[in-house]
C-alpha cells in the first residue's frame, strides 16, 4: 500500500513503522477526514485531480476560515489503486484515526464502495458516494450510513432520456427510437440497467446493451456492430477511464455522430475528450456540477491554496471537470460537518454524529450562494427518507477544446425512480434481516 500522509493542522506525534503500518496521531481538537484515492492504476488520471480538488478545498477552509467553526480539518491519504481489497485495507487503517475517528469515507468507486459498506455501517461511519455507488442506498430507512448524494445513477439516467427527448422534439417522439447502451462490464456499468428498461417500456424506445470488458481498449467489433448492424438513433455511454476516449475515437472511425452520444458524468471529463482529439468535437455528457473557474469558491481555492503554493495538484487542473468535482465533494462533506456541529457543538465529531449532518443537508440557492458555489452545485435537500437529495442534472458538450454547458438544470423522474429505490431497498433489507428505521419519528 502506498500511503502518503498529509496533515493540515498540528500533529502531536507520528509513529512510522513501515509503509504498510504507518500510523499518525493527530492533535486533540482536530476533525479527521480520511482521503482514499488512486494516484496509481488504470484510473489514476481521474482519481488524482478529483481528490486534489477535495483536499485543496479543505486546505482553503483551514487557511481562509481557520477550519470549520474553529475546528481544523486534518486528513491522511491512502492509495487504493482502485482495487477493492486495498480499499478495505485503507478503511481499516484510517477508521480510528484522529480524536474521534474517521468522520466519513469517500471511496471514489462503486466497486470500492461495495467492499466497505457493511463494515462502515457496523462502525457507524458514513460512506459518501457522490455521483456513484449503490442507487437503492438512497432509501435511508434501510441504508442509514450510505449516501449516494446529489443525484444517483438511476435519477441521472432519467434526466438523460429527458434530454434525448428534448433533442427529438418531445418525449412522445422517443417511441420507436433505438438506443445503444455501451457500458463498462462491471457493477458500475450495470447499475442502471433496471431503470433504462423501465424507461424503454414507458416511452416505447428500444435499448440494446453493449458491454465492454475492462479496460476497454479493444472496441472495434462493438462499434462496427453498432454502426453497421444495430444503427441506433442515440448511444448512451457508461464508461470509465481509457474506455471513454476509446469509445469516442471508435465512434468517429465508424462515422457515428458524436453529438448523438450522451455519456454518464464519469465519461465527461477532459481526461476523456482531450486524448480523443478532433474525434471528441460535439460529444455530450451529463454532469451534476459546473465547469470552469468562474465561481467565488474556486477563486478562493486559487487565492488561499494554489497561489500560495500549497496545492495538492498542478494549478492547471483547477476548473477542469474532475478538479471541480473534488471541490464539490469538499463543499458537501464539510457542510455536513458544519450542520452536525449545529446539533452536537463546535468540536471534532464522530462518524455517527456527522451522519446526522449528512441527513440534514439543505443546499438552498441562498446557502449555495453563501458558499460561493452558485452554478457549481445544484440545489438539493436530504433527510432520513432521502439520502440522495433529488438534484437536477446539466448537460455539457465538448466544443473547441472545452466543456460548455448546453442546458439548464433538468429535473429527474422521481415518480419512476423512488418506487424502484424503495422496492430494491426493501428486498435488500429482507435478505439481510434489516429492520428499516421509521423515518417519520426521526429528526
Amino acid at each position: 500500500m502506498n500511503v502518503k500522509q498529509l496533515a493540515l493542522g498540528a500533529v502531536a506525534a507520528a509513529v512510522l513503522a513501515s509503509p504498510l503500518t504507518a500510523e499518525k496521531v493527530f492533535a486533540a481538537g482536530e476533525q479527521f477526514v480520511p482521503v482514499t484515492l488512486y494516484r496509481t492504476g488504470p484510473y489514476a488520471n481521474t482519481g488524482e485531480p478529483l481528490m486534489g480538488g477535495y483536499m485543496d478545498y479543505m486546505r482553503m477552509i483551514n487557511a481562509r476560515d481557520g477550519g470549520v467553526n474553529g475546528v481544523k480539518l486534518v486528513y491522511e491519504e491512502c492509495e487504493t489503486g482502485y482495487k477493492p481489497d486495498r480499499m478495505v485495507e485503507c478503511y481499516q487503517r484510517l477508521k480510528n484515526q484522529g480524536e474521534t475517528g474517521a468522520g466519513m469515507f469517500n471511496p471514489l468507486g462503486t466497486g470500492l464502495t461495495y467492499a466497505v459498506i457493511e463494515d462502515a455501517t457496523k462502525d457507524k461511519i458514513p460512506v459518501i458516494t457522490i455521483g456513484y455507488g449503490r442507487t437503492d442506498a438512497t432509501d435511508g430507512s434501510v441504508w442509514k450510513y450510505v449516501f449516494p448524494l446529489i443525484t444517483n445513477y438511476w435519477s441521472q439516467n432519467t434526466a438523460k432520456i429527458k434530454f434525448i427527448g428534448q433533442r427529438e422534439g418531445g418525449m412522445e417522439n422517443l417511441k420507436g427510437k433505438k438506443i445503444a447502451y455501451v457500458i463498462h462490464d462491471s457493477a458500475y456499468g450495470k447499475e442502471t440497467q433496471p431503470v433504462i428498461a423501465e424507461q424503454a417500456k414507458k416511452y416505447g424506445f428500444e435499448v440494446k446493451t453493449f458491454p465492454v470488458a475492462h479496460p476497454g481498449l479493444d472496441q472495434k467489433a462493438v462499434w462496427l456492430q453498432i454502426a453497421r448492424q444495430y444503427k441506433p438513433d442515440w448511444v448512451i455511454l457508461r464508461g470509465w477511464g481509457v474506455m471513454n476516449q476509446t469509445s469516442i475515437k471508435e465512434a468517429a472511425r465508424v462515422g457515428f455522430p458524436r453529438d448523438k452520444i450522451v455519456g454518464v458524468w464519469w465519461s465527461g471529463s477532459e481526461q476523456d475528450t482531450v486524448p480523443a482529439g478532433a474525434a471528441a468535437e460535439g460529444y455530450i455528457s451529463a454532469n451534476f456540477h459546473g465547469p470552469g473557474t468562474d465561481y467565488p469558491v474556486i477563486q478562493d481555492v486559487l487565492k488561499y491554496v494554489q497561489d500560495a503554493g500549497k496545492g495538492t495538484v498542478d494549478k492547471s487542473e483547477v476548473g477542469t471537470i474532475m478538479y471541480n468535482r473534488g471541490v464539490v465533494y469538499g463543499i458537501v462533506n464539510i457542510e455536513a460537518i458544519r450542520v452536525a456541529q449545529g446539533k452536537f457543538g463546535n468540536k471534532p465529531l464522530t462518524g455517527e454524529q456527522i451522519q446526522w449532518g449528512f441527513e440534514h443537508l439543505d443546499f438552498t440557492p441562498e446557502r449555495i450562494a453563501e458558499l460561493g458555489a452558485t452554478g457549481l452545485v445544484p440545489p438539493f435537500k436530504t433527510s432520513c427518507f432521502d439520502h440522495e437529495g433529488q438534484a437536477p442534472v446539466k448537460f455539457q458538450q465538448w466544443q473547441d477544446g472545452k466543456w460548455v454547458a448546453i442546458t439548464d438544470w433538468i429535473e429527474t423522474d422521481q415518480a419512476m425512480v423512488r418506487p424502484m429505490v424503495e422496492a430494491s431497498a426493501k428486498k435488500y433489507a429482507a435478505e439481510k434481516g434489516i429492520t428499516p428505521r421509521n423515518c417519520a419519528t426521526e429528526n
